[in-house]
């Protein structure tokens, strides 16, 4: 975050996620930074000044993984706040979520996405899982499917 900061920020932060999905599976990928570091989530991150929420989405995808994909709709806010033990918020993150149905690229790990994994919404219970993004991935895979 260019000018203010991450950890105890002043305000929170406004980010994106996107789950992408391809022949039923969705895209994860490790966080190569804490916070949960080596634990699978959906690609994303802050949104840049004067991009819109899917432009920020959709780069974001890019450049973490390489997957090139299209939007089918908002899927839902997720907010993250971290407090220490003094109870001041450390971090606070307000995260937009979307779901896009795959376009192009395999995935491939970058300086911000390690492992990269495409995995059936049903089939996460091996996996570390960033809270509540199995619950996102499950109701954005019933956005794109409706949207068939």
């Amino acid at each position: 975050m260019s000018g203010s900061r991450r950890h105890y920020p002043d305000h929170p932060a406004v980010a994106v996620s996107i789950a992408v999905f391809r022949e039923g599976e969705v895209l994860l990928a490790t966080r190569t930074a804490a916070p949960y570091r080596n634990v699978f989530t959906l690609p994303g991150g802050l949104v840049e000044t004067g991009e819109s929420l899917e432009q920020a989405a959709l780069r974001e995808l890019r450049e973490e993984t390489g997957v090139i994909a299209e939007i089918a709709g908002f899927n839902q806010p997720v907010e993250h706040i971290e407090r220490d033990s003094a109870g001041r918020v450390e971090r606070h993150y307000v995260i937009l979520s979307f779901a896009a149905r795959w376009l192009a690229g395999e995935g491939k790990p970058s300086a911000e996405a390690g492992e990269i994994l495409w995995r059936r919404p049903d089939d996460l219970a091996d996996l570390a899982l960033t809270p509540r993004v199995a619950h996102v991935i499950a109701d954005a895979h019933k956005l794109v499917e409706r949207g068939r």
